[in-house]
């Protein structure tokens, strides 16, 4: 069967792979309809992800049917069905999984980063990590990991309905963590340094956008929160001034919650730290929890899917596009592979 694998910085290639037999016990076959590149698999092509895997088949972003089943699997699961996957493991063992927080745990691989993934024609999972996707499309469930790891983060930050949230960076993580917060009541201001993707913002709920690049954040943050400042900010860009923005930014007694990676080290004036008492928080990958609300809301219909949809490919073209994607990089919702 075909799969798209990254070998080395720039080299993508279609290789072909056994296909997999049948599922054993506990396990289900899935047949790959549509599966997303993400930011992880764009720095694995250039080069920059030193946590992957070289070679690796890339892909955690799934929407798939159930294929076949092996024995000893929940009668829910059956074959036909469109479903998602949760791509990470927990070890079961680390202090995160002791805790019941696995989505952190200590030796989690994920799909297509520590281990090959889903960019392939069939794939076997554990049925744990197989989920139902209700009335979804197979397109549609592609979109569903990277919204989850927005909305985990707002349930890191407990917001609320009386929370004034700035989310920084409107790609696909940063607007799940808008569309979750919105669902939670709290106003949101949407921070990106591109006037379409602030726009799109808008339309997944956010009351008042800035372009960081082009506005003064400072002052408009005091005229948006009554000279308060945001009571919640998350940082979904992962780079030193979007980290440094959060904690100067962030309210007295506020909450800063950090998904990005930044790829180099971050210096902060520490006295925000003890003088606003700050709550400063990761937030890592997503819980069962949150791919379940993420289906609730995209089932509403309400979701503009086909404006966070970049392209859809075949992967014969799939080296084509990353090419082009390295040297675009802040035009790009999802890519999505179809197979």
């Amino acid at each position: 069967m075909k799969a798209i694998q990254i070998s080395h910085s720039q080299e993508l290639n279609i290789i072909n792979i056994p296909e997999p037999q049948a599922p054993g016990q506990g396990e289900v076959l899935l047949r790959l309809r549509y599966v997303g590149f993400c930011g992880s698999d764009i720095n694995t092509f250039m080069g920059r992800n030193a946590m992957a895997l070289n070679p690796v088949i890339p892909g955690h972003e799934v929407g798939a049917t159930i294929e076949t089943v092996g024995p000893d699997v929940p009668e829910g699961l059956k074959p036909g069905m469109v479903v998602t996957c949760n791509p990470y493991t927990n070890c079961g063992k680390c202090a995160s999984c002791r805790n019941g927080r696995v989505n952190a745990c200590e030796h989690n691989q994920t799909l297509g980063v520590q281990r090959d993934g889903a960019m392939r024609e069939f794939i076997v999972l554990p049925w744990e990590k197989v989920i139902p996707a209700g009335l979804m499309s197979p397109r549609d469930c592609a979109l569903i990991e990277p919204m989850s790891v927005g909305f985990h983060a707002v349930s890191r930050a407990l917001v609320t309905d009386i929370d004034v949230v700035m989310v920084i960076g409107c790609g696909m993580v940063g607007m799940g963590a808008i569309v979750r917060s919105v669902l939670r009541g709290a106003t949101v201001v949407a921070a990106d340094i591109d006037d379409d993707k602030l726009a799109l913002a808008r339309k997944m709920g956010a009351t008042y956008t800035i372009n960081t690049r082009t506005e003064n954040v400072h002052q408009r943050l005091l005229e948006m929160t009554s000279g308060f400042g945001p009571d919640v900010v998350i940082e979904a860009v992962g780079s030193v001034p979007t980290y440094q923005m959060a904690v100067d930014e962030v309210s007295f007694t506020g909450r800063v919650v950090c998904i990005g990676y930044a790829k180099s080290e971050v210096s902060f004036q520490t006295k925000y730290f003890v003088q606003k008492e700050l709550d400063i928080r990761g937030s890592r990958n997503a819980m069962p929890q949150d791919f379940r609300a993420v289906i609730h809301y995209m089932e509403r219909g309400t979701c503009p899917v086909d404006e966070l949809i970049t392209r859809v490919i075949r992967p014969d073209e799939a080296l084509d596009t990353m090419r082009w994607w390295s040297q675009n990089p802040g035009k790009v919702f999802r890519i999505l592979v179809e197979f």
